[in-house]
Order: structure tokens, then sequence, then C-alpha cells
């Protein structure tokens, strides 16, 4: 049963861990109807948050392809080192 969640939640998941956070950004996509998503990896180092982001993207483009999120960063060298591999579905805030 997909799972509704109300469109103003932030996930901001509870490790340091990236890949631990992949996992867990990954479960949640499967688990639940998240078109748009408000993601907050803030706390994580820019090689981190890099990683994350590019394979978190990946996995929700699959799922939906006209789908958006929103990555909160907390360097604009994340939106920089992604840009070449953005796959058109995340945006990013600092």
């Amino acid at each position: 049963m997909i799972q509704l969640l109300p469109q103003s939640d932030t996930l901001t998941p509870n490790t340091s861990n990236p890949q631990e956070t992949v996992d867990f950004i990954s479960s949640y996509i499967d688990k639940y109807h998240c078109k748009e998503m408000d993601i907050d990896i803030s706390y994580m180092n820019i090689l981190d948050a890099c990683y994350v982001t590019t394979l978190c993207a990946a996995k929700h483009f699959i799922k939906y392809p006209e789908g958006k999120i929103n990555w909160i960063v907390s360097s604009e060298l994340v939106r920089e080192f992604n840009r070449d591999l953005e796959l058109g579905n995340s945006s990013y805030s600092l």
C-alpha cells in the first residue's frame, strides 16, 4: 500500500554515514508516494552529500521521471559538482 505524506515535510536522515543515508532515502522512495521531496543533508560534508544526491536522485528519477527533489545542503559546491550528472529532478538550497 502506498502511503501519502504531507507535501511540507522535510526528510532528514538520522545518520551521517553516506551509505546508510542512501539506503534510508531509497527505502523511503520505495515505500511512500513522494513525487516532490525536500531532503535535508546539510549536516554532511561536501563529498558525502554529492554521493548521496547523485545516487538518490537517480533512484527517484526511475520511479518519478517528472518528480523533483529539493536538497538542503551546506555548500554551493554540491550543486556545482553534480551539474554534469544532473537528471533534471534536483534543486539545491543552502
